[in-house]
């Protein structure tokens, strides 16, 4: 299958200083950060993907969301949104695609069509899988000027070593910085892989 080069799968994510993209029942109060005075690029990002991927547990956090809000559960239909889990809910909120297949399979169909690049959301889970089947082609990270001790990590621990090129990187008057990683390849041209299955790592 032909892959258009053009279109990456990029992590893009907000982590604390000591890597966590969560504290360990999921809550993400320590990002409410007030004032902001900037977006952080994430209009600009936005603007340049069409597809969203995220884990079950990324979804249920979403869901939440829109109940804790009083606004009835639905994701815009643009981006798209794919949900990865084994067990994906009877009726799923409007707007989300549930997939359960493989990684590769997947990635491969979606990055041969027509589109704008693809966010993958997270979590750590999911960034774990398309990152061990080299499926993931940036990390754009916004890292928060705080400590939280214990947490999500960006990815799901697992032995491997993928090494990362800076793109770029930028600090903001409130002490974020905000770094830019490609996945590095060999010589060859093919991606690093990470021994091991490639499976989907969420419920």
């Amino acid at each position: 299958m032909t892959r258009t080069p053009q279109r990456k799968i990029i992590a893009f994510l907000a982590a604390s200083a000591d890597g966590y993209i969560a504290r360990p029942d999921g809550d993400i109060d320590w990002l409410n950060r007030i004032p902001r005075k900037s977006d952080y690029g994430m209009r600009e990002f936005h603007a340049g993907v069409d597809t969203i991927l995220m884990g079950r547990g990324t979804y249920d956090w979403g869901i939440e969301y829109f109940r804790k809000t009083g606004k009835p559960p639905r994701f815009d239909a643009s981006p798209i949104h794919y949900v990865f889990s084994r067990n994906p809910p009877k009726e799923p909120a409007p707007g989300a695609t549930f997939v359960s297949e493989d990684v590769t399979a997947f990635a491969e169909r979606l990055r041969s069509a027509p589109g704008k690049h693809i966010w993958m959301m997270g979590g750590g889970g999911l960034i774990a899988s398309f990152l061990d089947a080299e499926q993931i082609d940036e990390f754009d990270i916004h890292l928060m000027p705080v400590l939280i001790g214990e947490g999500i990590p960006i990815v799901a621990p697992r032995h491997r070593h993928v090494p990362l090129k800076l793109i770029d990187s930028k600090k903001y008057p409130d002490g974020v910085v905000r770094v830019r990683y490609a996945v590095a390849r060999k010589s060859s041209g093919k991606r690093i892989r990470a021994p091991g299955a490639v499976i989907i790592r969420t419920r």
